[in-house]
């Protein structure tokens, strides 16, 4: 048995490869392996968002405070709030993040496949995010 205390983890801030704007990553879970598994709660200030990505084994989102938006490559934009559960299969490229006036939290779950849990591609343009 492990228990990791709360705010023995530092918090890091969202590196500008992957997000845009003032992203907060918390970690959560990290296991060893032969467990995959991987989790962090992650909140985005309003306007800040992850950029398009796409995870092998697939992704959940739950929403604990906030408001955001999601979407998927292809369809519409997505508002989300607390309580919500989101699901993004295997490869399927999305991005989420908070809506243009409200910060969002939420804890992201997902899990490694030879060792990678996600593969970061380009930015949301503002175009792309404002067009609800």
């Amino acid at each position: 048995m492990e228990i990791r205390r709360m705010g023995s983890q530092p918090s890091g801030k969202g590196p500008s490869d992957y997000f845009m704007g003032t992203v907060r990553i918390d970690p959560l879970i990290e296991t060893a392996d032969p467990a995959r598994v991987a989790a962090a709660s992650v909140t985005f200030e309003p306007g800040a968002r992850t950029a398009w990505h796409t995870h092998p084994l697939g992704q959940t989102l739950i929403v604990t405070a906030g408001n955001g938006r999601v979407q998927r490559w292809g369809g519409p934009i997505e508002e989300i709030r607390p309580g919500d559960v989101v699901w993004f299969p295997p490869g399927e490229k999305h991005w989420h993040g908070a809506s243009p006036a409200t910060a969002m939290t939420h804890i992201a779950i997902q899990e490694r496949l030879d060792g990678k849990a996600v593969e970061w591609l380009e930015h949301v343009s503002e175009d792309q995010y404002n067009n609800v």
